[in-house]
């Protein structure tokens, strides 16, 4: 059993965050931009996203192209892959966009909290406790079990951290909006955390490229800069 390849996908502004401090979701990317990452969940097998991020952004997360969900319909898949969220808490509103779109859910908690979320939650997702806390290297495990194969993960700042500092992550897309937020309680791509290597280990860069005025950079954290790359 194979654990997923972890892939970590944000965007956020020159100066580091990914959304500011108002009640509206602040838009970092363009329409293609936007596009590439509907590409990307296609390419997926799953889609995580942090229980703070459901509850400040309400996303539906789903693959938006009519056209991709056909191709993977084509391929034996599903038209959406499993949609997965981590919650310490458990406290998860029922009537969240999340559970009513796409097709199947999953939500991991610590294993106290499974009687509170089977109860909120009834049939709209499967829940799995991890052992006394969120443990997400058993999450991965789980995963893989159930022959997830692609993991993406897309926020927020806590979850990208937690995978980073645990080495969990495979590759990293950071999509750079030409704009400056500049809001210090606004949340940020990662949070302060001891990441592995420090500021000795310098990852491998594998692309950068621009997405009209958007630059996007893909990292390999696991690969040190100058190895060889797959």
């Amino acid at each position: 059993m194979r654990r997923p390849y972890v892939l970590l996908s944000c965007a956020m502004s020159v100066d580091g965050y990914i959304d500011d401090t108002t009640p509206e979701r602040l838009l970092l990317s363009n329409a293609p931009d936007f596009d590439r990452v509907d590409q990307v969940r296609a390419d997926s097998d799953a889609i995580l996203i942090g229980a703070t991020t459901m509850r400040r952004d309400n996303p539906r997360l789903l693959v938006n192209s009519e056209t991709r969900r056909a191709q993977r319909a084509a391929q034996g898949l599903p038209p959406y892959p499993l949609k997965v969220t981590v919650t310490n808490s458990g406290d998860l509103d029922p009537d969240l966009k999340f559970w009513h779109h796409g097709g199947e859910k999953i939500v991991y908690c610590p294993d106290p909290v499974v009687p509170k979320l089977r109860e909120s939650l009834r049939d709209l997702a499967t829940i799995v406790g991890l052992g006394p806390t969120t443990d997400l290297a058993r999450m991965l495990d789980d995963l893989g079990q159930r022959g997830i194969q692609r993991l993406m993960v897309e926020g927020g700042g806590t979850i990208h951290t937690q995978f980073l500092t645990q080495g969990l992550a495979d590759e990293i897309h950071l999509a750079i909006a030409p704009i400056f937020v500049g809001d210090a309680g606004a949340p940020r791509f990662v949070n302060p955390g001891d990441f592995p290597g420090g500021t000795g280990h310098r990852m491998t860069l594998a692309e950068a490229r621009t997405v009209d005025d958007v630059v996007l950079l893909r990292y390999l954290p696991k690969q040190a800069s100058g190895s060889t790359t797959s």
